[in-house]
Protein backbone atom coordinates (compact mmCIF):
# COMPACT_ATOMS: atom_id res chain seq x y z
CA UNK A 1 0.00 0.00 0.00
CA UNK A 2 1.29 3.74 -0.24
CA UNK A 3 0.18 5.73 2.60
CA UNK A 4 0.12 9.91 3.26
CA UNK A 5 0.71 10.17 6.54
CA UNK A 6 1.08 12.86 9.09
CA UNK A 7 2.16 13.52 12.43
CA UNK A 8 4.53 11.01 12.29
CA UNK A 9 7.33 12.65 14.08
CA UNK A 10 5.62 11.79 17.38
CA UNK A 11 6.00 8.62 19.20
CA UNK A 12 3.43 7.01 17.61
CA UNK A 13 4.03 8.22 13.96
CA UNK A 14 7.94 6.82 14.69
CA UNK A 15 6.43 3.46 15.29
CA UNK A 16 4.25 3.35 12.82
CA UNK A 17 6.80 4.56 9.88
CA UNK A 18 8.95 1.46 11.30
CA UNK A 19 6.45 -1.33 10.88
CA UNK A 20 4.70 -0.27 7.69
CA UNK A 21 8.24 0.09 5.88
CA UNK A 22 9.19 -3.26 7.83
CA UNK A 23 5.49 -4.49 5.94
CA UNK A 24 6.55 -3.49 2.64
CA UNK A 25 4.53 -0.31 2.32
CA UNK A 26 5.43 2.61 1.06
CA UNK A 27 5.03 6.28 2.80
CA UNK A 28 4.33 9.80 1.70
CA UNK A 29 5.15 11.98 4.95
CA UNK A 30 3.49 15.45 5.54
CA UNK A 31 5.68 17.33 7.76
CA UNK A 32 6.03 20.60 8.61
CA UNK A 33 9.87 20.40 7.98
CA UNK A 34 12.75 18.49 6.46
CA UNK A 35 12.82 14.33 8.09
CA UNK A 36 16.64 12.96 8.33
CA UNK A 37 17.19 9.46 9.37
CA UNK A 38 13.75 8.21 7.79
CA UNK A 39 13.78 4.56 5.60
CA UNK A 40 14.03 4.37 1.75
CA UNK A 41 9.99 3.94 1.31
CA UNK A 42 9.52 7.40 2.87
CA UNK A 43 9.12 10.31 0.74
CA UNK A 44 8.64 13.48 2.75
CA UNK A 45 6.50 16.30 1.44
CA UNK A 46 6.29 20.03 3.57
CA UNK A 47 3.07 20.93 4.56
CA UNK A 48 2.24 23.85 6.90
CA UNK A 49 -1.74 23.73 7.49
CA UNK A 50 -3.52 25.78 7.85
CA UNK A 51 -1.22 28.37 5.65
CA UNK A 52 -0.48 25.88 3.11
CA UNK A 53 -2.68 23.26 1.57
CA UNK A 54 -0.91 19.54 1.55
CA UNK A 55 0.71 19.04 -2.06
CA UNK A 56 -1.31 16.76 -4.33
CA UNK A 57 1.51 15.11 -5.35
CA UNK A 58 1.82 13.53 -1.73
CA UNK A 59 -1.66 11.57 -2.39
CA UNK A 60 -0.74 10.17 -6.13
CA UNK A 61 -1.52 6.46 -6.06
CA UNK A 62 -2.45 6.81 -2.06
CA UNK A 63 -4.58 3.95 -0.51
CA UNK A 64 -5.04 5.51 2.65
CA UNK A 65 -4.22 8.83 4.67
CA UNK A 66 -3.76 8.59 7.88
CA UNK A 67 -3.46 12.03 10.16
CA UNK A 68 -2.05 12.26 13.14
CA UNK A 69 -1.10 15.42 13.58
CA UNK A 70 -1.59 17.69 16.76
CA UNK A 71 0.41 19.32 19.92
CA UNK A 72 0.60 17.48 23.37
CA UNK A 73 -2.12 17.75 25.90
CA UNK A 74 0.87 17.22 28.23
CA UNK A 75 1.24 20.81 29.34
CA UNK A 76 0.11 23.54 31.31
CA UNK A 77 -3.41 24.65 30.04
CA UNK A 78 -3.18 28.36 28.86
CA UNK A 79 -5.42 30.55 26.61
CA UNK A 80 -2.18 30.02 24.04
CA UNK A 81 -1.37 26.51 24.69
CA UNK A 82 -5.54 25.73 24.27
CA UNK A 83 -5.30 27.85 21.16
CA UNK A 84 -2.86 25.65 19.99
CA UNK A 85 -4.39 22.35 20.91
CA UNK A 86 -7.35 23.02 18.86
CA UNK A 87 -5.64 24.78 15.91
CA UNK A 88 -3.02 22.12 15.57
CA UNK A 89 -5.53 19.52 15.81
CA UNK A 90 -9.14 21.09 14.14
CA UNK A 91 -6.90 23.64 11.81
CA UNK A 92 -4.84 21.09 10.02
CA UNK A 93 -7.54 18.01 9.70
CA UNK A 94 -9.96 21.21 8.00
CA UNK A 95 -7.13 21.92 5.50
CA UNK A 96 -5.96 18.53 4.88
CA UNK A 97 -9.43 17.64 3.96
CA UNK A 98 -9.43 20.90 1.84
CA UNK A 99 -6.84 19.71 0.28
CA UNK A 100 -8.36 16.04 -0.59
CA UNK A 101 -11.28 18.22 -2.25
CA UNK A 102 -8.90 19.44 -5.18
CA UNK A 103 -7.88 16.09 -5.86
CA UNK A 104 -9.39 14.36 -8.96
CA UNK A 105 -9.29 10.95 -7.01
CA UNK A 106 -8.69 11.22 -3.20
CA UNK A 107 -7.75 8.21 -1.47
CA UNK A 108 -10.54 6.04 -0.64
CA UNK A 109 -9.84 5.63 3.32
CA UNK A 110 -8.58 8.49 5.82
CA UNK A 111 -7.96 7.11 9.85
CA UNK A 112 -7.91 10.32 11.49
CA UNK A 113 -6.36 10.54 15.25
CA UNK A 114 -8.67 11.56 18.39
CA UNK A 115 -8.57 10.72 21.60
CA UNK A 116 -10.94 8.62 24.54
CA UNK A 117 -11.11 12.32 26.17
CA UNK A 118 -14.05 12.29 23.69
CA UNK A 119 -15.90 10.95 26.51
CA UNK A 120 -14.88 13.35 29.25
CA UNK A 121 -14.98 12.56 33.30
CA UNK A 122 -17.56 9.25 33.29
CA UNK A 123 -17.03 7.50 36.84
CA UNK A 124 -17.18 3.95 36.65
CA UNK A 125 -19.77 4.05 33.55
CA UNK A 126 -18.51 1.32 30.74
CA UNK A 127 -17.72 3.24 27.65
CA UNK A 128 -18.23 1.92 24.12
CA UNK A 129 -17.59 3.39 20.46
CA UNK A 130 -21.85 4.55 21.16
CA UNK A 131 -21.18 6.28 24.22
CA UNK A 132 -21.82 10.00 24.05
CA UNK A 133 -19.11 13.01 24.06
CA UNK A 134 -18.27 14.42 27.75
CA UNK A 135 -18.46 17.90 28.45
CA UNK A 136 -15.18 19.55 29.45
CA UNK A 137 -12.88 21.08 27.08
CA UNK A 138 -11.17 17.83 25.77
CA UNK A 139 -14.02 16.35 24.97
CA UNK A 140 -15.65 19.36 22.84
CA UNK A 141 -12.17 19.43 21.32
CA UNK A 142 -12.19 15.80 20.17
CA UNK A 143 -15.85 16.75 19.44
CA UNK A 144 -14.77 19.70 16.82
CA UNK A 145 -11.68 17.58 15.65
CA UNK A 146 -13.93 14.24 14.42
CA UNK A 147 -16.33 16.70 13.43
CA UNK A 148 -13.94 18.31 10.66
CA UNK A 149 -12.67 15.08 9.89
CA UNK A 150 -15.76 13.35 8.71
CA UNK A 151 -16.27 16.02 6.62
CA UNK A 152 -14.35 13.75 4.26
CA UNK A 153 -17.19 11.26 3.54
CA UNK A 154 -18.69 13.86 0.82
CA UNK A 155 -15.76 13.25 -0.77
CA UNK A 156 -16.94 9.37 -0.91
CA UNK A 157 -14.30 8.77 1.70
CA UNK A 158 -14.21 6.46 4.36
CA UNK A 159 -13.43 8.29 7.47
CA UNK A 160 -12.48 5.66 10.92
CA UNK A 161 -11.46 7.95 13.99
CA UNK A 162 -8.51 6.94 16.19
CA UNK A 163 -9.74 7.45 20.27
CA UNK A 164 -6.62 6.86 21.21
CA UNK A 165 -5.54 6.10 24.90
CA UNK A 166 -3.17 6.11 27.37
CA UNK A 167 -0.32 4.52 25.31
CA UNK A 168 2.43 2.62 26.39
CA UNK A 169 5.77 2.67 24.99
CA UNK A 170 9.53 3.55 25.54
CA UNK A 171 11.13 6.82 24.11
CA UNK A 172 7.38 8.70 24.15
CA UNK A 173 3.97 9.05 25.73
CA UNK A 174 3.07 8.73 29.38
CA UNK A 175 5.63 6.23 30.63
CA UNK A 176 8.98 7.32 30.43
CA UNK A 177 7.83 10.60 32.46
CA UNK A 178 7.13 8.44 35.26
CA UNK A 179 9.85 6.29 35.16
CA UNK A 180 12.51 8.22 37.28
CA UNK A 181 9.92 8.53 40.17
CA UNK A 182 8.85 4.98 40.38
CA UNK A 183 12.95 3.48 40.19
CA UNK A 184 13.79 6.26 42.96
CA UNK A 185 10.86 4.22 44.93
CA UNK A 186 9.00 6.90 45.66
CA UNK A 187 5.76 6.68 43.16
CA UNK A 188 2.15 6.47 44.53
CA UNK A 189 -0.96 6.49 43.55
CA UNK A 190 -2.92 9.91 41.86
CA UNK A 191 -5.57 11.47 43.91
CA UNK A 192 -8.00 8.83 45.19
CA UNK A 193 -6.25 6.31 42.25
CA UNK A 194 -9.66 5.07 41.81
CA UNK A 195 -10.20 6.66 38.64
CA UNK A 196 -10.28 4.17 35.08
CA UNK A 197 -7.42 4.40 32.94
CA UNK A 198 -7.78 3.15 29.84
CA UNK A 199 -4.38 2.26 28.00
CA UNK A 200 -2.57 0.32 25.36
CA UNK A 201 0.39 -1.01 24.47
CA UNK A 202 2.04 0.73 21.83
CA UNK A 203 2.79 -2.81 19.65
CA UNK A 204 -1.34 -2.98 19.96
CA UNK A 205 -1.73 0.47 18.92
CA UNK A 206 0.34 -0.19 15.41
CA UNK A 207 -1.45 -3.57 15.27
CA UNK A 208 -4.66 -2.00 15.70
CA UNK A 209 -4.05 0.55 13.04
CA UNK A 210 -2.62 -1.92 10.87
CA UNK A 211 -5.87 -4.21 10.90
CA UNK A 212 -8.06 -0.61 9.70
CA UNK A 213 -6.06 -0.04 7.07
CA UNK A 214 -5.80 -4.00 5.78
CA UNK A 215 -9.36 -4.88 6.62
CA UNK A 216 -13.01 -3.61 4.95
CA UNK A 217 -14.01 -2.04 8.51
CA UNK A 218 -17.30 0.17 8.71
CA UNK A 219 -16.54 3.93 9.28
CA UNK A 220 -16.86 5.55 12.35
CA UNK A 221 -15.04 5.52 15.67
CA UNK A 222 -12.70 2.98 16.99
CA UNK A 223 -11.53 2.91 20.59
CA UNK A 224 -7.66 2.09 20.41
CA UNK A 225 -7.41 0.41 24.03
CA UNK A 226 -7.07 -2.82 25.90
CA UNK A 227 -9.99 -4.59 26.64
CA UNK A 228 -8.85 -4.36 30.22
CA UNK A 229 -8.42 -1.05 31.85
CA UNK A 230 -7.71 -0.23 34.98
CA UNK A 231 -8.18 2.12 37.95
CA UNK A 232 -5.33 4.16 38.21
CA UNK A 233 -4.40 2.86 41.96
CA UNK A 234 -3.66 -0.34 40.15
CA UNK A 235 -1.33 0.87 37.82
CA UNK A 236 0.84 2.40 40.10
CA UNK A 237 0.77 -0.70 42.22
CA UNK A 238 1.79 -2.85 39.04
CA UNK A 239 4.49 -0.19 37.89
CA UNK A 240 5.86 -0.64 41.35
CA UNK A 241 5.59 -4.12 41.00
CA UNK A 242 7.41 -4.74 37.92
CA UNK A 243 10.03 -2.27 38.89
CA UNK A 244 10.45 -3.86 41.92
CA UNK A 245 9.73 -0.51 43.81
CA UNK A 246 7.34 0.04 46.53
CA UNK A 247 4.71 2.93 45.18
CA UNK A 248 3.25 4.21 48.33
CA UNK A 249 3.34 7.80 48.31
CA UNK A 250 0.03 9.31 46.99
CA UNK A 251 0.31 12.88 45.12
CA UNK A 252 -2.96 14.19 46.33
CA UNK A 253 -5.48 15.70 44.28
CA UNK A 254 -5.03 19.29 45.63
CA UNK A 255 -1.50 19.08 44.53
CA UNK A 256 -1.97 17.75 41.12
CA UNK A 257 -4.72 20.56 40.32
CA UNK A 258 -1.95 23.03 41.64
CA UNK A 259 0.80 21.58 39.24
CA UNK A 260 -1.20 21.09 36.45
CA UNK A 261 -4.15 23.27 36.50
CA UNK A 262 -6.95 22.36 34.18
CA UNK A 263 -4.52 19.74 32.62
CA UNK A 264 -5.10 17.48 35.63
CA UNK A 265 -8.53 16.45 34.35
CA UNK A 266 -6.52 14.43 32.13
CA UNK A 267 -5.28 12.67 35.41
CA UNK A 268 -8.12 12.73 37.31
CA UNK A 269 -10.59 12.31 35.30
CA UNK A 270 -12.16 8.52 34.90
CA UNK A 271 -12.67 6.91 31.27
CA UNK A 272 -13.48 3.11 31.30
CA UNK A 273 -12.96 2.45 27.98
CA UNK A 274 -14.09 -0.89 26.02
CA UNK A 275 -12.39 -1.19 22.65
CA UNK A 276 -15.96 -2.99 21.30
CA UNK A 277 -15.30 -2.13 17.66
CA UNK A 278 -12.04 -3.54 17.65
CA UNK A 279 -12.91 -6.45 19.54
CA UNK A 280 -16.26 -7.70 16.81
CA UNK A 281 -13.50 -7.06 13.97
CA UNK A 282 -11.43 -9.66 15.34
CA UNK A 283 -8.94 -8.27 16.30
CA UNK A 284 -6.43 -10.37 18.90
CA UNK A 285 -5.00 -8.28 21.61
CA UNK A 286 -1.82 -9.18 22.24
CA UNK A 287 -1.39 -7.41 25.56
CA UNK A 288 -4.81 -7.15 27.18
CA UNK A 289 -3.70 -7.30 30.77
CA UNK A 290 -1.56 -4.63 31.87
CA UNK A 291 0.91 -6.57 34.00
CA UNK A 292 1.79 -8.32 30.79
CA UNK A 293 1.88 -5.18 28.86
CA UNK A 294 4.54 -3.43 32.06
CA UNK A 295 6.50 -6.22 31.44
CA UNK A 296 7.38 -6.58 28.14
CA UNK A 297 8.11 -2.72 28.17
CA UNK A 298 10.33 -3.04 31.64
CA UNK A 299 12.14 -6.43 31.97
Amino acid sequence: MRIALSGATGFLGRHLIDRLCADGHSIALLSRRPVTGLPSAVETYLWNPPKVEAPPQAFDGADAIIHLAGATVNQRWTKDSKELLRSSRIDSTRSLVQSLSTLSRSPPLFLSASATGFYGDRGDEVLTESSSAGDNFLASLSVDWEKEATLARALGVKVQLLRTGVVLGLGGGALPSMLPVFRLGIGGKLGSGQQWMSWIHVEDWVGAVLRLLQEDLPSGPYNLTAPEPCRSEEFTRLLGKVLHRPAFLPVPEFALKLLFGEMSTVILGSQRVIPEALLKSGYEFRYRGLESGLRSLLQ
